[in-house]
């Protein structure tokens, strides 16, 4: 076939290809509509038959809503009444109670009303009284003043006069009664006591002086005690702590030292240098060297004795010791050991009389002033050296309290501390125990003296009996006899709290009125 009708017949055959497939499509898609409408057909059919169910269903939901609604307005309101009624009888009864409080107050304020009115009516009453009570004073005032012949304030200053005389009467009465009363009951066993330990008690009483004398063979001997150039004199002095006087007095030399051991120390080796007659500083060395041991065995043997003789046993060796070196202290010219002992024996003995421990008793009095043996060397009182020497060597409480507490530092805690206190009392105030210098002595008589007459009322007064009493002499227009009980009293506690003093002092304040006439 030539190639000219081959190409139109391929474009007819496309053609007609075409043409058969839009018919094709053309018939499929009507029945595609044909289908889609019955299908939307029967969905519209569908939706309307669910939209009236839908409307049905929601009329009847909306039908039970309201009746639930309604039921439950009515159920609010029934319970809203409810609570009214209840508060409304709550709001009857606070009204009632309100009432009723209303109506009391009410009745008390009348009662007070009528109360008040009949208290003003009382005050108006009592005015009045007390109008007719001033009046009538007054004029009993001025009656009393026509009688008596005296003033308001002159009246007043008798009844004053009248009842401090009242007063001092009564209080001199009752100091009186009080002593009086004290004495019955502890002045004669006190006295039993006393004097049965004084008259049993036998020891030595010996008072020694702060010097020393050595006695020379000859005027020569001061010479060489001196030595070139005083080389000699200053060695002894040196060596033993002592001062030597070397003046006029014949044939002596006097040694002066507080320290009664190196006094002693000091006597001894210039006795023996004296003796040897060989004086010179190494001679001097040695026989010192020697005299100090000699002392040392000679203090031991004496604190020994004194424990021997007091009876008391089982001492420290150092407080022995100690002991011995007492006998060359003495306190206002009184041998300290022998006081000691003294105390001892009279603690005993009245530790003995009123049923306590004797053993005890003498062993505080024997160790009481135990701290004079060492007081030149440590710093303190001998109460506290001694106290603390007693704790450092195992003494018991009891001792170690007797010794604070015997001048009264610390309080006394048993009966054996009060018997150290009184037998050191007692030792200290026998007559002729205790020596003091005359012009320690008169200045205490003076004391005395001058604290008696510093109170009103006193005209002399005199220190008697070296001190022991002072004898007070007042105005009988100014003093009467119950102001002398409170003036001696006052004059004691006054010398008690300015003076020291050994012992006691009587105050004895006399009154005396004297009438003198001349017959013509």
């Amino acid at each position: 076939m030539p190639p000219i009708i081959v190409g139109p017949a391929i474009v007819v055959l496309f053609v007609a290809i075409i043409a058969t497939a839009l018919i094709t499509k053309k018939v499929s898609v009507d029945k595609y509509i044909e289908s889609e409408k019955e299908k939307l057909g029967n969905a519209e059919d569908k939706a309307r038959k669910i939209i009236d169910d839908a409307l049905k269903t929601a009329e009847t939901k909306k039908r039970e809503a309201l009746l639930e609604a309604k039921e439950e307005a009515l159920k609010n309101k029934n319970e809203i009444e409810r609570e009214a009624k209840e508060s409304k009888a709550e709001l009857q009864r606070y009204e009632k109670r309100v009432l009723s409080k209303e109506e009391a107050l009410d009745k008390k304020s009348e009662a007070l009303e009528k109360k008040e009115a009949d208290l003003n009516k009382k005050d108006s009453a009592l005015d009045k009284l007390k109008e007719e009570l001033e009046e009538v004073k007054a004029s009993h005032l001025r009656e009393l003043e026509k009688i008596s012949g005296l003033t308001s304030d002159e009246a007043k200053e008798y009844l004053l006069k009248s009842v401090e005389e009242d007063v001092k009467h009564e209080t001199a009465v009752l100091v009186k009664e009080l002593e009086k009363r004290a004495k019955e009951e502890a002045d004669k066993i006190a006295k039993d006591c006393v004097v049965t330990a004084i008259q049993r008690c036998a020891a030595d009483h010996v008072a020694e002086t702060t010097i020393s004398v050595v006695q020379l063979p000859s005027e020569e001997m001061k010479g060489r005690i001196i030595g070139r150039e005083g080389r000699n004199i200053r060695t002894l002095e040196t060596l033993t702590g002592v001062n030597l006087i070397i003046d006029d007095t014949p044939e002596a030399v006097v040694l002066s030292a507080f320290d009664g051991v190196r006094r002693e120390v000091a006597r001894i080796a210039l006795e023996r240098l004296i003796v040897d007659g060989r004086i010179h500083p190494a001679r001097i060395e040695e026989t010192v060297e020697k005299a100090q041991k000699e002392v040392e065995s000679m203090i031991r043997e004496e604190g020994e004795a004194a424990t021997l003789e007091v009876g008391v046993h089982g001492i420290n060796p150092e407080l022995i010791r100690l002991l011995g070196r007492m006998k060359f202290r003495t306190s206002y010219g009184q041998n300290a050991l022998k006081h000691s002992m003294e105390v001892a024996h009279l603690a005993g003995l009245l530790a003995g009389e009123i049923g306590e421990d004797v053993r005890i008793a003498k062993r505080a009095g024997l160790l009481h002033d135990i701290g004079k043996s060492v007081d030149q060397e440590i710093e303190g009182t001998h109460v506290q050296i001694g106290a603390d020497l007693c704790r450092k060597y195992k003494e018991s409480n009891i001792v170690v309290n007797a010794v604070e507490a015997h001048h009264g530092d610390v309080e006394p805690e048993s009966l054996i501390a009060c018997i150290v206190q009184a037998a050191d009392s007692i030792s200290a105030a026998r007559p002729g125990a205790r020596r003091e210098t005359l012009e320690t002595y008169t200045n205490r008589l003076k004391q005395l003296e001058d604290i008696s007459n510093s109170f009103k009322g006193v005209d002399k007064s005199y220190a008697i009996q070296a001190g022991r009493e002072i004898r007070v002499m007042v105005v009988p227009d100014k003093i009467s006899d119950d102001d002398m009980v409170l003036l001696a009293r006052d004059i004691s506690k006054r010398i008690e709290s300015e003076l020291k003093y050994p012992g006691q002092i009587k105050v004895n304040v006399i009154r005396e009125s004297r009438v003198t006439d001349y017959a013509k």
